[in-house]
């Protein structure tokens, strides 16, 4: 599968670079990117919520009355779960979340992704380059002459840039991974993917 590559003013160069179709071309298997996406959120969560037992909740030490004589049931202490101001009963407290999933399972989710992508035609393929500096304006006139304005966008870089990175932090909808670190959550999020040169070809590398 090929696809035409666009320069920084989003018009075509005449080049072309090739995805491979070992990644972008498979049957996209839906409970890997299930068991993926599910990792991943489950991972995200922190786990810090608590609430106070009755061995938690301050107070009824002393018994409120006497154990039998009163007509009524014989009651330990008030910070009983029953009782106003007691304890919860299996309340939640700090767990985590942390789930695994095997790491072919994984690329195949990002495959399987990556495949839905292709077939949506949803992969914009862009010549490399970086910015001396950061400049939103730059980066906004790329996705302008794509026509990716109002989208959500992924932009995956050939190498590491802080510049690129910086350029996006103020531009709603767009994230910027380096080369292959995007998630399968990441390409699902988004509406296009735009891609370096060079991020196509460590794909290529690394996921086939």
């Amino acid at each position: 599968m090929k696809l035409t590559v666009f320069g920084q003013d989003g018009k075509k160069t005449g080049n072309e670079v090739e995805l491979n179709d070992k990644i972008f071309q498979i049957d996209p298997v839906d409970h890997a990117i299930w068991l993926d996406v599910r990792l991943i959120m489950a991972n995200k969560r922190q786990g810090t919520h608590q609430t106070k037992g009755r061995s938690f909740v301050s107070g009824g030490g002393k018994k409120p009355f006497k154990q039998k004589g009163t007509g009524r049931a014989r009651q330990g202490s008030t910070r009983a779960p029953h009782h106003v101001g007691g304890g919860r009963v299996f309340g939640p407290s700090p767990r985590t979340y942390a789930m695994k999933v095997n790491k072919k399972v994984k690329a195949l989710a990002r495959r399987s992704a990556l495949s839905y992508k292709a077939k949506e035609q949803k992969i914009v393929v862009v010549e490399n380059f970086d910015y001396d500096s950061p400049s939103t304006k730059s980066l906004i006139g790329l996705l302008s002459g794509l026509n990716l304005t109002d989208k959500r966008v992924l932009f995956c870089t050939a190498d590491k840039s802080d510049a690129i990175v910086r350029s996006a932090s103020n531009i709603y909808k767009v994230e910027v991974r380096e080369s292959v670190t995007f998630s399968t959550y990441d390409i699902l999020k988004a509406d296009t993917l735009v891609l370096q040169e060079g991020a196509v070809n460590k794909i290529n590398e690394v996921l086939a």
